[in-house]
């Protein structure tokens, strides 16, 4: 066809051949990840000056040869084209796992050995087997924590959030919001209705959730997400969708909360009216909503305040906290989202701000915008939750233009 070149400038010339290296580079750590995570706790446990009766080390080297082998097949198995919820349990677990034992052998042992060389314990056999066991014993303790903690009911998190253009009749507003419940391999279909039961407890006006129902289509999590159905609000009940929707048909997901009595904000508003004064309650879709082929999904929130009046007060759920650059550019007062589960798993913290600009909490970006980004009320994958805890979150709505109320914030 006339009027196209098939000439790239420069520029792309020359970037591409690094970015060639680095997807080359990227498609090697799946294979690299899992024999770190497991032989490096090996090498510290059994290898590393301890001098274990033979059965013992080669009792133990298997166990962690049976995990090397064993986690990414499980994991395969799980979350690839069979689906098998039980293999997807096994390979979770042992995810989790793996990453607590690594996490720990190396930080733990590295400040033990140096805390026990500063009072005088000299290197040898007594010195491994302490750290060995001390890696041990914090380790389960740990997973056993992690596993209660990501298991049970979220404690409520209570919080007033202040909004200067809010007008008086909104103030008290009282706005629940669940999200990233993942019901998945594990059937949480009881956890699901305690938590419902939960947000009822709480009266809330507006319910909202924010995304990454489950890890799996709508047909097969449908027992695990109908308690959704007995959520009651006094305003609306409403839902935009997550990445993870993406991974198993996302309108069959948006279908579903429709039918349980979810109101999908798909880059759509509704207005919320009390005493006189009105709220923009707007959402988007999840930003890998694009690059999904889904036909009709993107995020877009132009779409979102397509008719809104911009002098009113716009509450705007997005799912990933990175929307927030977005948000502030589009004069939004208040971005409601999930997606980071406050790290989950201590230290994958750190790794999650590489991606996202905040972990948790409350946060502000620009002149008007606030962020208010949930742990999670569920998990992902891995059973535990580690110095990460779960959340239902009552954010109450506060005007600068009603009398002054006593802060419930928790």
């Amino acid at each position: 066809m006339t009027g196209t070149s098939n000439t790239r400038p420069a520029d792309s010339e020359a970037q591409e051949p690094r970015q060639s290296r680095l997807r080359r580079i990227m498609r090697y750590i799946p294979l690299v990840a899992p024999v770190l995570l497991w032989a490096v706790p090996c090498w510290v446990l059994l290898y590393a000056g301890q001098q274990w009766p033979l059965p013992v080390t080669l009792t133990g080297t298997a166990l962690f040869a049976l995990g090397l082998i064993g986690m990414p097949l499980a994991m395969a198995r799980g979350h690839g084209r069979h689906q098998q919820d039980r293999a997807a349990i096994i390979g979770d677990t042992l995810l989790g796992s793996s990453w607590v034992l690594f996490t720990w052998s190396v930080l733990l042992g590295t400040l033990l050995r140096l805390a026990l060389t500063l009072i005088g314990v000299a290197e040898g056999q007594d010195r491994a087997r302490i750290v060995t066991w001390a890696v041990l014993g914090v380790s389960a303790l740990l997973l056993a924590w992690g596993y209660v903690e990501a298991r049970r009911v979220p404690r409520v998190r209570r919080l007033d959030v202040q909004l200067p253009r809010l007008g008086a009749g909104l103030d008290g507003l009282r706005v629940a919001l669940i999200t990233d419940t993942h019901y998945g391999p594990l059937d949480r279909a009881r956890w699901s209705a305690r938590v419902c039961e939960t947000v009822n407890t709480l009266e809330a006006d507006l319910v909202c959730h924010t995304g990454d129902i489950a890890d799996g289509t709508a047909e097969r999590r449908r027992a695990q997400a109908a308690p959704l159905a007995t959520v009651r609000a006094s305003r609306a009940k409403v839902y935009v969708t997550g990445n993870h929707e993406y991974y198993s048909e996302a309108q069959g997901w948006v279908d579903l909360m429709d039918e349980l009595g979810w109101e999908p904000l798909r880059n759509r508003h509704l207005l919320l009216e009390r005493g006189g004064d009105t709220l923009v309650v707007a959402g988007v879709d999840d930003v890998t909503a694009e690059s999904s082929g889904l036909a009709g999904h993107g995020a877009h929130l132009d779409g979102a305040l397509d008719g809104a009046d911009p002098e009113l007060p716009v509450l705007l759920l997005a799912h990933q906290p990175k929307f927030i650059d977005q948000a502030t550019a589009g004069g939004v007062d208040l971005q409601l989202s999930g997606h980071t589960h406050g790290g989950q798993i201590w230290p994958f913290h750190h790794l999650v701000r590489i991606d996202q600009p905040v972990l948790a909490g409350l946060s502000r970006h620009g002149a008007r915008t606030q962020l208010y980004t949930s742990r999670g009320t569920g998990f992902w994958g891995p059973p535990f939750r580690v110095f990460a805890p779960s959340e239902i979150t009552l954010l109450v709505l506060r005007s600068p233009h009603a009398s002054t109320r006593p802060s419930t914030t928790s």
